[in-house]
């Protein structure tokens, strides 16, 4: 005889607080949780954005680290409005999204990297410009 036929807290299939939680996993939370949350990504992407501005228009940044700095905010925006607006975390339930966002990028990695390959190869094939003026007397 099983003990769960005479166990008060029978498993019902539901996570309750006294279940283990997979890593990444979110429980049920209120819904100031989720305006507090997007007001968070709010304050951050403002504050990047900023920042931004500041570093490429101040003069306290030395002049050929300003473009560093840029892929470096850019890159830290990208990392907020991935978690705090499109909730991409580490929970079983986000691999769909998380392999949609990856074959996202794979296409337009493919993209520019076709496109920057065809041009390099049709400058490379281009008439000099010299005997293209002499073509056209």
């Amino acid at each position: 005889m099983s003990n769960l036929e005479f166990d008060p807290h029978e498993y019902t299939g539901t996570l309750d607080k006294r279940e283990d939680h997979a890593p990444g996993d979110v429980a049920e939370e209120s819904a100031g949780h989720w305006v507090l949350n997007a007001n968070l990504g709010l304050g951050f992407s403002v504050v990047l954005t900023v920042a931004s501005f500041w570093a490429a228009g101040a003069h306290w940044i030395w002049g050929p680290a300003v473009p560093m700095a840029l892929i470096v905010l850019a890159i830290a925006q990208m990392g907020v409005h991935l978690v705090y607006f499109l909730h991409i975390t580490t929970g079983p339930d986000n691999t769909n999204n998380v392999l949609a966002l990856a074959y996202g990028v794979l296409v337009v990695f493919l993209i520019l990297a076709g496109s920057v390959w065809i041009m390099a190869h049709l400058a490379d094939n281009m008439m000099p410009m010299d005997k293209l003026m002499d073509m056209a007397r």
